[in-house]
């Protein structure tokens, strides 16, 4: 347990260090003083985060769809405009900052060919979105005692990357 603690310690003063780079390289009169972030990679594995950081950062994947039921379960209040994520490639190491910019909660049938294409995957068909997104909650809603359904309450933020 003691080189698990260790572990995070190291990886949380990594992310700390990035931060306070980021705010280093800000103007004085910066809005980003002050606030608070998280830290997460997207995805449910490895190499998930990678691909999915690497699309972040290329500017491709300029939003995120995740379900309700997930933030429920861990009792977070869901994402709004203005908060900012570290984003954690596969290895938990930071790789850029987002801005969370829009936030919309709908039924994963009412997701657009828009949205699908501003997450940046595949083909960036509205078909390759859901037929990906149905595999990713198919497998990582049972966790939370819950199966994926095409009227499944969705959470679906847009984002703008302000530090790489």
């Amino acid at each position: 347990m003691l080189l698990a603690e260790n572990l995070f310690k190291m990886k949380q003063s990594d992310i700390d260090h990035y931060w306070y780079a980021f705010l280093a390289s800000q103007p004085a009169h910066s809005t980003y003083f002050g606030k608070t972030y998280v830290a997460e990679a997207f995805g449910d594995d490895r190499k998930l985060a990678d691909e999915l950081g690497q699309l972040v950062l290329s500017g491709k994947k300029t939003a995120t769809c995740s379900a309700l039921w997930e933030w429920e379960a861990e009792k977070k209040p869901i994402p709004q405009p203005g908060w900012l994520t570290i984003v954690l490639n596969g290895q938990d190491q930071p790789i850029c900052i987002i801005e969370t910019t829009e936030v919309l909660a709908c039924h994963f049938d009412a997701v657009d060919e828009e949205f699908a294409q501003a997450e940046g995957e595949g083909d960036l068909s509205l078909e390759y979105w859901r037929e990906a997104h149905k595999k990713f909650f198919s497998r990582t809603l049972p966790n939370i005692d819950k199966e994926f359904s095409e009227d499944m309450p969705v959470v679906c933020e847009r984002f703008k990357l302000i530090h790489k």
